[in-house]
């Protein structure tokens, strides 16, 4: 028998959307965490404390999600206790045919002054390790 929804999914409201969301940001944890080791390595850091990512909003993570992940994969390596601080950066937009810029909330990209739907991003694409503080091994 074919199950039918009640009604319409929210984000984040079905179990399996937050699996899916969880997954995203788990990838992009491992992600960072290689290129923090590989850093760390090549600059004789012995352990991550602090970590800052700048994330655009159209990357669609979850601060909160990221953080959890990070936390999670890091056990046992270098970042295991690294804070994780992660900037959002908001949706920027500007068109082509009038030059308007404006902050594109929703994912809305028509300009909001001459309503022509020609516009490139701005920002709101970013995702990188902004910095990272580290401590190297005792050398007494």
């Amino acid at each position: 028998m074919v199950g039918r929804a009640a009604g319409p999914l929210r984000a984040g409201g079905s179990p399996l959307i937050r699996e899916r969301r969880a997954m995203h940001e788990m990838s992009v944890a491992h992600g960072l965490l290689s290129i923090l080791q590989a850093q760390a390595k090549a600059h004789g850091i012995a352990r991550i404390s602090r970590v800052r990512v700048k994330v655009g909003r159209l990357r669609g993570l979850d601060a909160r999600q990221l953080r959890l992940a990070f936390e999670a994969l890091a056990e046992d390596s270098l970042a295991a206790e690294a804070e994780l601080d992660v900037e959002e950066i908001v949706a920027q937009a500007r068109c082509r045919a009038c030059g308007a810029v404006w902050r594109a909330a929703d994912y809305r990209f028509d300009c909001p002054e001459c309503a022509l739907s020609d516009s490139e991003i701005l920002a709101g694409r970013e995702l990188y390790i902004e910095s990272f503080d580290g401590e190297r091994p005792d050398s007494g």
